[in-house]
């Protein structure tokens, strides 16, 4: 099994430039303005038919092309996609908790390109013999 589909958007991480904001008595803390609008634009532009919810176990390996030559952890860049598929429903959910859905991002990298920023995501069902 193996599924690819591209998000054409420039990448954005969550945990960069996150907000607090004010909730009664409480403060909570927001991601930024530019990762909630990625976010929900990335949901709308993953085709339908990849929005499966899967619940086994599988290697989600992303190669981004982001606009601008500037650092970036790509942990963060991980972060925010595997929230975004999970939003999406083509993840059941993307804890570390039993089941494991998630197992590995092996072969992410990312890259620049100014001209087509964009994620390429391909997920594959991973076993103990990948």
């Amino acid at each position: 099994m193996s599924i690819k589909f591209t998000i054409p958007l420039n990448p954005v991480t969550k945990k960069n430039s996150s907000r607090i904001v004010n909730c009664g008595k409480y403060k909570k803390v927001l991601p930024s303005k530019a990762y909630e609008k990625y976010e929900k634009e990335a949901v709308l532009l993953i085709p339908y038919e990849v929005k499966q919810e899967i619940d086994y176990p599988v290697n989600v390996k992303a190669t981004y092309y982001r606009k601008g030559n500037y650092r970036v952890d790509i942990t963060n860049l991980e972060s925010a996609l595997m929230d975004v598929l999970v939003k999406a429903r083509v993840l059941k959910d993307d804890s570390s908790l039993n089941p494991k859905i998630i197992v590995s991002t092996d072969g992410s990298r990312v890259f620049i390109d100014n001209k087509n920023p964009r994620t390429e995501v391909e997920i594959v069902e991973y076993n103990s013999r990948n």
